[in-house]
């Protein structure tokens, strides 16, 4: 099945500079983000602390149950609306396990005395001590970093060392932009979220991988023809399967995204913003930075050659 007819010929590398300007400004805008905020919105996997999701019976507010804790003295708490359920709840809280045993029990006790028994509802309560929540931090950062390098390494074993740059390059691109839009929105990173960059990669990586196989296939087809022609041929070449994917995934994504309910939202918005991201960067950022490649080996060349004849 095909969207675009395979004679089509769009100039998507007369475009790169255009799009190497936009994704350094998604990806500043990001940064910028993150700097003011003092840095990404940790959830508690990473962050450590106490969480409790609550549903009321009856329509509250996020003052009136912090302001119903406060016997609890459960140090820094947060309450915000969960879901799109007006009244459900996540409470979260800086004391650790240790300082609150039994944290599911004295909340529920505690707001049951405020609104009434039965009336409270404990979905789940998690409590993950600093320490651990450090760890894996740390193991989820080191995760997406060795995920990187294998990248790298296999590329330059499969294709050549330019490509496998270009490919990363590419990946770092979609992940920055991705953590950008968490930072922006406001939205934890945890665990799951870290499982979903994994599979972002992989996404991008498998977009890039089919044009980068068909740039190579065309260089020993049109081997006379300048390099930016072939890539942008390749591009267009491949462009109905990456559409019909991308458009197929995203659609699965948007369900989960609008449908799939609270606990997985974080994680449908992450792989949503991934999609759309790295299927941009297979187009616009991974093939076009072969090119800048050549520019600057060419132009490292013509200066040494000068530099020689002098």
């Amino acid at each position: 099945m095909q969207l675009i007819k395979p004679d089509v010929n769009f100039d998507f590398v007369g475009q790169r500079k255009l799009a190497f300007g936009l994704s350094v400004l998604l990806i500043l805008v990001g940064l910028v983000s993150l700097v003011v905020k003092g840095g990404p919105n940790y959830g508690i996997d990473f962050a450590g602390g106490s969480l409790a999701q609550v549903r009321f019976a009856e329509t509250t507010s996020a003052a009136e149950i912090k302001e119903a804790l406060a016997p609890l003295n459960m140090g820094g708490v947060v309450v915000q609306q969960f879901g799109d359920d007006a009244n459900e709840f996540l409470i979260r809280a800086q004391a650790t396990s240790s300082e609150l045993k039994g944290l599911g029990k004295k909340v529920k006790e505690t707001l049951e005395a405020r609104y009434g028994a039965g009336k409270v509802d404990i979905r789940r309560v998690e409590m993950v001590g600093p320490q651990v929540g450090k760890d894996l931090r740390q193991k989820g950062m080191k995760a997406v970093l060795f995920a990187m390098i294998a990248i790298l390494i296999y590329i330059t074993l499969r294709f050549e060392f330019r490509f496998a740059v270009g490919a990363v390059l590419a990946l770092v691109h979609d992940v920055l932009i991705t953590l950008g839009a968490f930072s922006l929105f406001n939205k934890e990173i945890d665990l799951p979220i870290i499982a979903a960059f994994l599979a972002i990669i992989g996404y991008s990586l498998n977009d890039t991988i089919i044009v980068y196989d068909r740039i190579r296939e065309n260089m020993g087809r049109y081997h006379k023809e300048r390099f930016p022609i072939i890539v942008n041929r390749s591009i267009n070449e491949t462009l109905s399967r990456t559409i019909l994917t991308s458009g197929t995934t995203l659609l699965v994504v948007l369900a989960l995204f609008i449908f799939g309910g609270g606990v997985i939202h974080n994680f449908a918005f992450a792989l949503l913003v991934g999609v759309v991201i790295g299927t941009y960067s297979s187009i616009f950022v991974a093939s076009p930075l072969l090119i800048l490649w050549q520019d600057v080996k060419r132009r490292r060349a013509e200066v040494k050659a000068v530099g020689g004849k002098a």
